[in-house]
């Protein structure tokens, strides 16, 4: 079995991933503002689902960062 060793993220990759993280949250915030004013029961029911996925989108990126806490350079 060949096990893969995870390496550092560039800096990069990691504004990349910044980036992302931020987007989903403006998205979790606009949908569920959205959902808050809308009357139509569908487009709520629609728009709260968004904001679930893009939750998760948001933990998967938190996670992957945190895998490669260990890996990331020290500061002095």
């Amino acid at each position: 079995m060949q096990t893969t060793q995870m390496q550092a993220l560039s800096p990069k990759e990691l504004n990349y991933i910044a980036d992302s993280i931020s987007n989903e949250e403006m998205l979790i915030k606009q949908c569920a503002a959205t959902a808050s004013i809308t009357h139509n029961p569908q487009i709520q029911q629609a728009l709260n689902q968004y904001v679930r996925s893009h939750e998760q989108h948001l933990n998967t990126l938190v996670n992957a960062l945190q895998q490669h806490q260990s890996l990331a350079p020290t500061q002095s």
